[in-house]
Order: structure tokens, then sequence, then C-alpha cells
């Protein structure tokens, strides 16, 4: 069976509530139909779920809609959302502002239904489009899983609404133990297959909504947790590696097991309201407080050089202060 692709998300932004229904009428075949009244509305709706397109009314008490407009496009998370204005201007000055600040089209008032769809269509089928090739560019062509480009733009986005909503985030980062000298004995084509098992199986213990799985690089793998605290960080760390390890692939020249392993770092920024898990008590790294996603990495990777140094086949967390 093939799967139905969702219905696209337009968000409506009129201070009008005649236009408003107006609009919402004519679009309402085309997909799910948001509304809010002004700017400040339309960029939090913007940080709450995902939208398509925007149709967005130029003159709005509050923030203007050239300057929501360029508040979007002034964010990377937007860089490829369509804005369409929808004004009674009828001048060219007026409609060049408009294309300036990033629209992509511009609808005149009263709008004239076929016209209106028929250009809300055409940026819809660019925007999957578009969302179709971006997929292709994040995935890792070896693993299928998230490419470390969508690792950091995904951190990056995951760090500022952990940090916005004062939820916890938590880190994991991955190494296959000893995988140079897998690759030596067995065979690149060997390494590859290893490789993809072992994504495969990280993939499917990352469970929850929103838990995302990269591969970082060669042999390192990076999960993404959000809404997850500390203990609950290391409990999926801990579950990731006992999979691996139950996978029960042979690995000869490991001299600490006869099969893969993996090693994994905790760190966690601490929010005000994580999941809770049972604690555990492995050996801990020195104390890290993670100020961006970069030190948040480092504070991983640290806890994961503690776990190699430590013996490996363990999972460390880094202890934030």
């Amino acid at each position: 069976m093939q799967s139905v692709a969702p219905p696209a998300q337009i968000l409506i932004v009129d201070d009008d509530p005649v236009m408003v229904r107006l609009l919402a009428h004519i679009l309402v075949p085309m997909g799910e139909i948001t509304t809010v009244s002004n700017g400040e509305e339309a960029l939090l709706m913007l940080r709450e779920r995902p939208i398509d397109l925007v149709l967005l009314d130029v003159d709005m008490p509050g923030i203007s809609g050239f300057d929501v407009c360029a508040a979007i496009k002034d964010d990377p998370s937007f860089a490829d959302l369509p804005v369409l204005f929808i004004s009674g201007h009828h001048d060219v000055e007026t409609e060049k502002r408009g294309l300036e600040a990033g629209a992509v089209d511009y609808i005149l008032k009263p709008p004239n239904p076929p016209i209106v769809r028929a250009r809300v269509r055409t940026q819809l089928a660019l925007r999957q489009r578009t969302q179709q090739l971006l997929r292709l560019a994040s995935v890792d062509g070896l693993t299928g899983l998230a490419n470390r480009r969508a690792f950091d733009q995904t951190l990056a986005l995951e760090w500022r609404r952990a940090r916005r909503n004062h939820t916890s985030l938590s880190l994991v980062m991955i190494d296959i133990d000893y995988f140079k000298p897998y690759n030596d004995h067995y065979g690149h084509q060997a390494g590859d297959d290893c490789l993809r098992s072992v994504a495969a199986s990280l993939g499917r213990a990352a469970e929850r909504p929103g838990e995302f799985v990269a591969r970082y690089g060669g042999e390192e793998f990076a999960v993404i947790l959000p809404f997850c605290g500390s203990d609950a960080g290391l409990a999926l760390a801990e579950k990731m590696r006992q999979r691996i390890a139950a996978l029960g692939l042979p690995h000869e020249k490991s001299p600490i097991a006869g099969h893969v392993t993996i090693s994994a770092g905790v760190a966690t920024l601490r929010g005000e309201t994580p999941f809770a898990s049972p604690p555990q008590s492995p050996p801990q790294s020195p104390p890290q407080s993670p100020t961006d996603e970069a030190s948040l990495i480092q504070a991983a990777d640290q806890a994961l050089y503690s776990a190699k140094a430590g013996g490996r086949n363990r999972v460390h967390r880094a202890k934030i202060a």
C-alpha cells in the first residue's frame, strides 16, 4: 500500500475576520487551515507546529506583515517556508516591497478564488518538491539514518526549543568499539554491513516521538532526546548498548568481547520537566555546564571518552553542574 501524504498545513494571518473566513473557505479543500489575527501570534504558531505555507496580511496592528515576513526569513528553520502576501494595496511599490521582504507571491484583495487556489497550489507543489530534496540531502547513504547535516540542524532546533520552554534535552554520543580492527580483519564490505546493522538497531531503540538518531561520522552515532532528563537519557543509552551486544556480530579482534560492542556518553541540558526513569549509578565524567549546542556535544564527547577509557562496552554520563 502507498502511504497517504498528510494534508498541507496552511496558516492565514489577518486581523479582518471576514477576510479570514473568506480565505479559509477558498482554501479548505487544499489542506488544514489555521488562522491567527496578528504577527505575534503567527510567529508563535510557527514555533508550535509545522506549517507548509503562510498567507500574510500586509496591514495589521502591532507588527506589520513586512516585519513578520522578515522575521520568518531571518530564522534558518523557516528559510524555505513560502509566504504569500495578501493586501488591498494595488500599487507597484507595495508589491515590490513585499517580494523584497521574502514573499514568493502577492495576492490582491478582494481575492479571486480561482487565482488564489492556483497560486497556493503552485507554492505547495514547490514546497513538497523542496522538502523531498531536503530529505534526500539529509540521509546518510550507507545506513539510512539522518546524516551529520541533519543532526546539526535538528540539534540547533531542539536546543532553542528546550531553552525557550525550559525543558530538558539529552544527547547521546556512541562509538563502535575497536571498529578499525574489525574493518582490517573482516574487510570493508563487512564493515559496511556492521555499520548498517548497528544503525538499524539504534534506530529501533529510539521509540518516543522526537527521538532522533543520526550517523555522526565514521563509526560514530548521535541520538538527540528532547524532553529527556539525565536518568532517562542514560537508560536509553544503556538499552542501546545492550541491543548492540545482543546482535552477536562476531568480532574476533575485540579485546573486550567476542562480538561487536559500543561505548556511549550522555550529556543533558537540564529543564524543569524532564522525563523520569529509574536512577542509575555509572561512573561519571567531570562536571560540565553546556551553554550552547557545541558545549552539549563536547560534554557528551567527554563522557564517551570516559567510557572508552574505562574499558569500553559501557555508558558514562557527564555530570551537569
